[in-house]
């Protein structure tokens, strides 16, 4: 290992909170780049603009943008839908993509430390390698840090946000597919892939679920098919069609999860999610999953696909949180880029 286990985040008392815990902030980088998009990058602002609203209701949105051409482009956009402006800060943080919850910075915490929050800059490298140039968005963790007068951790390995999902409690889920593809860290074990996890994110324990879904351009984030709503409980996405290509490893994830216990010994509880209907643009499947939801304070807000299993998937999301509104937000341009409101957004811990 090529870190010293006296001083990392984990020794220290950091940890990665859950999503549903209080944030301070949510962070985004404007989207800009056409070959995300192609062809129809204009079609999704105001649904970014939308979604950037509604988080303004219960916190700051902290968007990183090129410079005050692209800031104004933005305002322009906010003020369309009537955003509320004083929830709105800009930080000239040039990007690569939109991605935010993949090249955003990890936000680690620790109540009792005099230094109550970190930053872990893990390395980045477009879902491995894919879609060069990407060294504007590996930068971006170290640029909010110094914002901020934070500290900063460098494992020296590649993760992405989007791969992982946290219960608070110290268990963290993944899939294989995507951590140990030799695309990202070709040269560590599953074992080694575990110990980085639990220092460097602040957790005991590791879950693996195998595969993500069909269209996925990550291979296989967890963000699509299984997410934590609280300590003990996750959604999971389940396909109902057996001639989708989606249901044979939806069913094997499922499985997987009923096997599985919490360090307190305790099966998962397992709440089962639809998936939308097949979409496609261009002869490509779109990676559409209602699981790509964001936990913002006041609501999750829900990708929505015109399908006829939106409202289905808006009522259990809506069981699963009694005490937030559940909202959805149509993405079907957004989801053009192969990624939504999830991939698109990270969160700052409130502390």
């Amino acid at each position: 290992m090529t870190f010293d286990n006296t001083t990392s985040p984990k020794s220290l008392g950091y940890y990665f909170p859950a999503e549903f815990a209080p944030h301070v902030a949510t962070w985004l980088s404007w989207p800009h780049k056409e070959a995300s998009w192609p062809g129809k990058i204009h079609t999704i602002f105001p649904y970014y603009s939308q979604f950037i609203k509604e988080l303004t209701r219960s916190e700051i949105v902290r968007i990183n943008v090129r410079d005050e051409a692209m800031k104004r482009f933005a305002l322009d956009h906010l003020q369309k839908v009537d955003a509320d402006f004083s929830k709105i800060e800009f930080y000239m943080h040039p990007t690569n993509d939109a991605w935010c919850r993949d090249h955003g910075p990890a936000f680690l915490i620790n109540p009792n430390a005099d230094q109550k929050k970190v930053v872990v800059d893990w390395g980045y490298n477009a879902w491995g390698g894919k879609y060069p140039p990407f060294d504007l968005d590996d930068n971006i963790p170290t640029l909010i840090a110094k914002e901020f007068g934070l500290p900063v951790f460098y494992p020296g390995i590649v993760m992405e946000g989007g791969s992982v999902d946290f219960n608070g409690k110290g268990t963290v889920i993944t899939s294989t597919a995507c951590l140990l593809n030799p695309n990202r860290n070709p040269h560590l074990s599953q074992e080694q892939v575990e110990n980085y996890l639990q220092h460097f994110y602040g957790v005991e324990q590791v879950l693996w679920v195998d595969d993500g879904i069909v269209g996925d351009d990550t291979d296989g984030h967890i963000d699509d098919t299984v997410r934590f709503i609280n300590e003990d409980t996750v959604i999971a996405v389940v396909e109902e069609n057996v001639n989708d290509e989606n249901h044979a490893l939806l069913r094997q994830n499922l499985q997987q999860l009923k096997q599985m216990r919490l360090l307190n010994g305790k099966q998962l509880n397992i709440v089962e999610l639809p998936m939308p209907d097949e979409l496609y643009y261009e002869d490509q499947r779109l990676p559409c999953s209602y699981a790509n939801f964001y936990i913002a304070n006041h609501a999750v807000i829900v990708p929505t696909f015109r399908s006829k299993n939106d409202d289905k998937a808006l009522q259990v999301i809506q069981q699963c949180f009694p005490g937030r509104e559940v909202v959805g937000i149509d993405s079907t341009e957004i989801i053009w880029g192969l990624g939504s409101f999830h991939c698109l957004s990270q969160q700052e811990p409130a502390v």
